[in-house]
């Protein structure tokens, strides 16, 4: 299915049978005021700025990537522009949901700097799945900033308005990395099983034929088997380890060499093959690097 494609937030505006937004670039939507959705049935959207949702009691199912995700409690969620996005609804049931939509068009950031630290909040590129759980405080705090930002728009805008509301902008998104951290810590059971299942997976891999066949495991491998995003995944491991998934992968292909380098005949170059590397030296330079010694000095310390 084809996604619909919304370009301007005026668009969306007339899509959802509101007023004609306040300003062109910017725009707060209570979602009580948005009654009934213009479709039946599933559909994919695509837009063209950024979403920022705070949503509770959504009876319909958001689906992004090949994940569906229900509402059931005060969640929040980052989409960027061009992420392409699926909203089912049960047929001949009406639309409830309550909360907030924020979406600024990416020109209402043109030359500040929040232009550029936009892509630096890894948040906007997680699943839908890995959504903000926010506390009743949390939520209230998010709330205010997103009035503030309508307060602001809605009065007579001038020379500071612009600033203001980026600075809100600021704000929202270092309080929602703020939340994610937090998240990352308190759903510990979750994300000690997540690292679980990344120790399985990487011990699987490289002891099994995949690695030779298919070669090094790669981030987005790992992102896959453990059904996360990239970004999601680098961002809760550095939370809980220090480590970056990557750090991780090399962490896991020194303990396998070390193994072959001390309890096999193997030469360097065939431990480097049998690792999935596909240059030798590539694998002596990584090993030396987080070893402080060439793999042959290693071997020689064992005898």
């Amino acid at each position: 299915m084809q996604p619909h494609r919304i370009k301007t937030i005026s668009e969306y505006h007339k899509m959802m049978s509101l007023p004609k937004p306040e300003h062109p670039l910017i725009s707060v939507i209570n979602f009580e005021s948005i009654k009934q959705l213009p479709f039946n049935e599933s559909i994919s959207l695509v837009f063209d700025f950024y979403s920022i949702s705070l949503k509770r009691d959504f009876n319909a199912k958001m689906k992004y990537g090949q994940q569906a995700y229900d509402f059931d409690e005060g969640i929040m969620f980052f989409i960027s522009p061009g992420q392409v996005f699926g909203i089912e609804i049960e047929k001949g049931e009406g639309l409830r949901h309550s909360g907030w939509l924020l979406l600024i068009h990416p020109d209402f950031l043109w030359n500040t700097p929040l232009a550029k630290l936009m892509k630096q909040y890894e948040y906007f590129d997680y699943s839908v799945n890995e959504a903000l759980y926010l506390s009743e405080k949390e939520e209230t705090t998010v709330i205010n900033i997103m009035q503030n930002v309508a307060q602001e728009y809605h009065s007579n805008i001038d020379k500071f308005s612009q600033n203001i509301i980026i600075a809100q902008l600021e704000l929202l998104l270092n309080y929602a990395d703020r939340f994610y951290h937090r998240q990352f810590i308190t759903r510990k059971i979750a994300n000690h099983q997540v690292l679980d299942r990344l120790e399985q997976i990487l011990t699987e891999y490289l002891n099994g034929e995949t690695v030779t066949n298919k070669g090094l495991p790669t981030v987005q491998y790992i992102a896959d088997a453990l059904n996360v995003s990239p970004n999601y995944l680098s961002g809760l491991l550095k939370v809980l380890t220090g480590q970056s998934t990557q750090q991780h992968i090399h962490d896991k292909l020194m303990e396998k060499a070390k193994e072959k380098l001390s309890t096999t005949g193997l030469s360097v170059s065939e431990i480097a093959y049998e690792l999935g590397f596909e240059h030798p030296q590539s694998f002596s330079k990584l090993f030396k690097t987080k070893t402080k010694l060439s793999p042959l000095e290693f071997r020689q310390s064992f005898n």
